[in-house]
């Protein structure tokens, strides 16, 4: 349960690497087109993520002391960063690698939410 966002967004690069790359290299750092385009559809990506750290902190499983909004943009920042280095990587992305990082960005930053 706790990797269905890495998952998707780490899927959707095996799935079609070309498209991820012009997402994360061309769309996503040209905050003066595609950002204002679609601002509002970050925010709420943003504010989903962030809604998920709330609900666990509610629950006693994630400290309070850390804002919901900073472990969204932690979150979504630690996979951008795996991505992008897969961009520049001259070798294919192995199957394993896959798993192996939706499974590291979930525990790195579940555990530095939890109690």
């Amino acid at each position: 349960m706790k990797e269905t966002i890495a998952s998707f967004i780490i899927d959707s690069y095996a799935h079609d690497p070309d498209l991820m790359k012009v997402i994360i290299v061309e769309v996503t750092r040209a905050a003066n087109t595609f950002g204002r385009t679609h601002l509002a559809d970050i925010r709420e990506a943003y504010e989903l993520i962030a809604s998920i750290v709330e609900r666990a902190q509610e629950a006693g499983l994630f400290r309070e002391e850390i804002d919901p909004s900073f472990a969204a943009l932690a979150f979504y920042g630690l996979i951008e960063q795996v991505l992008t280095s897969w961009i520049f990587e001259p070798q294919p992305i192995e199957e394993a690698q896959f798993d192996q990082a939706k499974a590291l960005i979930v525990e790195t930053i579940c555990r530095g939410l939890e109690l």
